[in-house]
Parts: structure tokens; C-alpha cells; sequence
């Protein structure tokens, strides 16, 4: 059922603020909240990212296994399957004494402690299969703490708000993977030199789970959204939860065997399509990949249909759940409703086209590991953390759309900087300058974007819609990025970088047309 009161947050462009109120917005709770809320977000993805894959290199694991531990990550990119029960299921108890958000909020943070401690409680080289259930576990429960604090973000504030509200969100993710990255291998290094010991990891892993406290802390202290005017559902009583989450269990279990059976078919249609056909062939490649999704998907519904023929669950709860965050998005904007998706789908394509093959570039055209990781991972992390802060303080001043226009361009144009570097000599202050730059673009692109997709959202069904938004927003990028290397074999570098910024252009066309829909909204 569709709620009667649907609080739409339209992404009409807010009327432009004086510097004093853009600024004195970086100092609200709000944001001092979502500083240590992105923290606690950022702590977890890296525990299953880098700083697992030295862990797992140094206890002799070989580098193909570790990739399949980047699996783990799925979470974050299927995170709408189950974004709906977060926005329509009580957690028993919780959700009466602390709220829906809140509720949510600790049951993903206790998890996430679990997991990272299960973790720690075994050695890869004696039980790697335990460190992959662990891997696992900290994925699905990072991306559910994700889900909620995006939520919560969106409904505890204006949307004139959101765009600081994004930002601190930002620079405090951008510090948690600072500590669970380079702090973590420091540690490491510190405690257990250059032999692998698995205790000194153990205790590395158990010291990421204590700062998981910041989180708990933060969740404790804060007040539930309590969004007044909720539709009444359809759910009555636990009977009704339980199977509906039973068959939410088996369609997700579908979803994912269908993604996985379908990999060997996927892989050898690639090959033959790219092996014979060239760049024709990788766009069959991608088409692939999106076949694929489309198969798992039908895969987890066809699961849902049957229950609903068999009469295990009434269709009024798959409704609910499912349905209505999608329809009630498509019934606002109607036709306009492609414009926002496409713009969505593509507004980070320039980034992660060019993002995927960095590292690789920065060795191939002379530079050290150590330079590689001074400037990238701890310059370039403080730099996105400024442009965030910075973003949301522009988009304040001036609103988000032209914000959004803005960090478009400078993240299309940052990527044209690389193509410069790759026509000279290795050259450290050339370097910094390059990942600064494209760094401090990044953020405030992400400050703005972020915003807008808050902005997208009816309260009635914010963690389900911003979760699709999120899904959306990587999913064809990271498709296509896929093929950044053989794209480089082709045409080189320099070619490839100017061509990851001509493929911005139309973003920002999508982006003046998406502002077009807003004022004729307001």
C-alpha cells in the first residue's frame, strides 16, 4: 500500500545560503553525528579489502585465492535485496526501545564486532575457510550498517542539510579506511615485523572490532529519526515476519546461486566475443555482464512468485516491500523518472573508469610503491576528505545541482591531468599535485551526488530507494571498468585518460536536464 503522507524530498534547487550559514552548518550535531557514523562505515570495508589481502599474502595465501575474497564485497553492491526488510521488518525488542533506525543501526554494529573478532579467531593458514565465512559476515554487515546510517542521514535533517550532512558523513568514512588501512599495516608492522605471526594480526583485527565502539557510542547517544505518519502495513503479527523473511532467505539464495552459475557461461561468451570482435566484443562483454544480473534477478523473483502462487506469503507483504519504493518513485516523475536514473547510472563513470587502473599506471610509468602509497592513500584520502567538506559547504552556498554540475566537470577534467603525467618523466611534486587535484574534485562530487540521492528519496521508503540509488549509481561503471585494461592495450594511456573525460560530457548534458525536471517541479 502506498502511504497516504509521502514527505518527498523533490530535488528542486535549494534557494542559495550567505558563507556564515554554509559554514556554521559544518559545527550542527547533525553533522558531528554523521562524522562518527562514517567512521564507524568506513572501519569495516578495507578489513575485507587490502588489509585482509596482506594478511592473507603474508600467511602464504596464493593471489588467486585472495582475489575470491573480494566476493565478500557483493554485499555492498546487492544491498537493495535486502535494503526493504531494514525499512519495513522490526527487529524484535530493538525497534520498541530504540526505534526503527536506531534499532537496525546496533543490531549491524554488534554483528560487525562479531565478525571482525570471528575473524581474528583463526588462522588463514590452518582454516582459511573460517577467515572467508568471517570475510563474509563483516560484507553483509557493513553493508546493512550502510544501509541504515544512509537512512538515518536522510531522515534526521532538511534537505538543505543534507549536502554538510554528506560531507562530514564523507571525511569520517575517509578516516575510518585511514585507520583500518594504513593504520592496521602499521600496527602490524609494529608489532610483528617482517615475519608472519598470526597473533599480531589477531590483535590488529581485535583492535578494528574496539573501535567499532565509536560506532555503538554514537547510535546510543543519538535520537531515532521517528518519522511520525507512518502508513500502517500490512504485516500482522510475528507469524507473518517470519515467513516473509523465510522467503526473502530463499529468493536471496536464489538471487546469488543464479549469479554464480551463470560466471563460467559469462566468462566464456566474453572471450569469444572479445577475442574475435574487439571493442564490438567488450561492449558484448558488458551486455553480458548485464544479461547475467538480469538472470539472478529473475531468478530471485521468479523464487517470490512461486511462494506468493503457493500462498506462503500474500502478495499485499511482497507489495509493500518490494513494489510500492519503486512504483511510488516511478508515479513521481513519470517519464522524467529515465532522466534521473541515467544521470544516477553515470554520473561516476569518469571516476571509476579511470580508478580501477591508477595503481597499475603509476608503476608502469616509473614510480615506487612507497611513492604510490605516500600520495594516493594517505594525501589523496585527505585531499577527497576537503573536497567533501568543501562540497557541501559550495552546495549550501549555491545548491546542489549546480554543485553536482560542477564536480562532474572537475572529475571529467582532473582525468585529462593524467594524461599529462603519462607523457613525463616520474616526477613526485608532479604526482601530488595531479592526485590532489583529482582527489579534492572527487569529493566534492561525492558531496553534492550524495545529496541529490538523499533528495531523490520518500521518506516512507528511504533506506529501499537510496539503496537502489547506490546500486545504480556503481553498477554499469564498475561493469565497464572492467575493460579499462584492455582498453589501455588498444589505444595507451594517454588516449584512454582524455577518453574517460570525453565520456563526462553527456553527464553533464543529463545534469542540466535533471536541473531543468527540478525547477519545473517547484
Amino acid at each position: 500500500m502506498l502511504p497516504d503522507r509521502q514527505e518527498n524530498r523533490q530535488p528542486n534547487e535549494n534557494p542559495t545560503k550567505s558563507w556564515r550559514v554554509a559554514f556554521q552548518a559544518l559545527i550542527d550535531r547533525r553533522a558531528v553525528i554523521m562524522l562518527f557514523l562514517g567512521f564507524s562505515a568506513g572501519v569495516p570495508i578495507l578489513l575485507i579489502f587490502s588489509t585482509l589481502s596482506v594478511w592473507l599474502r603474508e600467511a602464504g595465501v596464493q593471489r588467486s585465492t585472495i582475489t575470491f575474497f573480494s566476493w565478500a564485497a557483493l554485499g555492498y553492491s546487492f544491498k537493495f535485496v535486502w535494503a526493504p526488510l531494514v525499512d519495513r521488518l522490526p527487529f524484535p525488542y530493538l525497534t520498541n526501545h530504540l526505534g526503527r533506525r536506531r534499532g537496525w543501526l546496533l543490531v549491524s554494529q554488534l554483528s560487525l564486532v562479531f565478525a571482525i573478532l570471528w575473524t581474528s579467531f583463526f588462522d588463514p593458514q590452518k582454516t582459511l575457510i573460517y577467515t572467508a565465512i568471517g570475510a563474509l559476515l563483516i560484507g553483509f554487515s557493513s553493508a546493512t550498517q550502510d544501509i541504515v546510517i544512509d537512512a538515518y542521514r536522510i531522515e534526521s535533517a532538511e534537505k538543505e542539510m543534507q549536502a554538510i550532512l554528506s560531507a562530514t558523513y564523507i571525511a569520517g568514512y575517509r578516516i575510518g579506511m585511514i585507520v583500518a588501512g594504513a593504520g592496521a599495516l602499521w600496527l602490524a608492522d609494529w608489532w610483528g615485523g617482517e615475519n608472519y605471526d598470526y597473533l599480531v594480526w589477531a590483535r590488529v583485527y581485535r583492535w578494528m572490532a574496539a573501535l567499532m565502539l565509536v560506532g555503538i557510542m554514537t547510535t546510543l547517544a543519538i535520537k531515532d529519526p521517528g518519522i511520525p505518519g507512518e502508513e500502517k502495513s500490512t504485516f500482522q503479527g510475528n507469524a507473518d515476519y517470519i515467513r516473509f523473511l523465510f522467503v526473502f532467505a530463499l529468493a536471496a539464495a536464489a538471487f546469488v546461486l543464479g549469479f554464480f552459475l551463470s560466471v563460467d557461461m559469462a566468462q566464456t561468451l566474453k572471450s569469444i566475443f572479445i577475442d574475435n570482435y574487439g571493442m564490438l566484443g567488450r561492449l558484448a562483454g558488458f551486455l553480458t555482464e548485464t544479461a547475467r544480473l538480469a538472470f539472478s534477478i529473475v531468478m530471485g523473483a521468479g523464487v517470490i512468485w512461486g511462494m506468493v502462487r503457493l500462498r506462503v506469503v500474500p502478495y499485499e507483504h511482497v507489495r509493500e516491500t518490494y513494489v510500492d519504493p519503486i512504483a511510488e518513485f516511478l508515479g513521481r516523475y513519470g517519464k522524467t523518472a529515465l532522466v534521473i536514473l541515467a544521470l544516477i547510472g553515470t554520473y561516476r563513470i569518469s571516476d571509476i573508469l579511470m580508478g580501477v587502473i591508477t595503481n597499475v599506471f603509476y608503476l608502469d610509468v616509473g614510480y615506487s610503491k612507497t611513492q604510490i602509497a605516500t600520495y594516493t592513500k594517505f594525501w589523496g584520502l585527505l585531499a577527497t576528505m576537503g573536497g567533501g567538506l568543501l562540497g557541501g559547504v559550495l552546495s549550501i552556498r549555491f545548491g546542489i545541482i549546480r554543485i553536482l554540475f560542477l564536480g562532474a566537470f572537475l572529475s571529467a577534467a582532473s582525468n585529462v591531468l593524467f594524461s599529462y603525467v603519462a607523457q613525463q618523466q616520474p616526477d613526485e611534486m608532479l604526482l601530488l599535485m595531479v592526485i590532489s587535484a583529482d582527489n579534492l574534485s572527487a569529493g566534492i562530487a561525492a558531496a553534492a551526488f550524495v545529496a541529490y540521492l538523499s533528495s531523490l528519496t520518500c521518506v516512507a521508503f528511504t533506506a529501499t530507494q537510496y539503496a537502489i540509488f547506490s546500486s545504480i549509481m556503481t553498477l554499469v561503471p564498475k561493469i565497464l571498468a572492467g575493460y579499462s585494461g584492455s582498453v589501455v592495450d588498444s589505444v595507451g594511456y594517454e588516449l584512454f585518460f582524455i577518453g574517460t573525460a570525453v565520456v563526462g560530457v553527456p553527464v553533464l548534458l543529463l545534469i542540466v536536464w535533471a536541473g531543468h525536471i527540478s525547477s519545473a517541479q517547484e
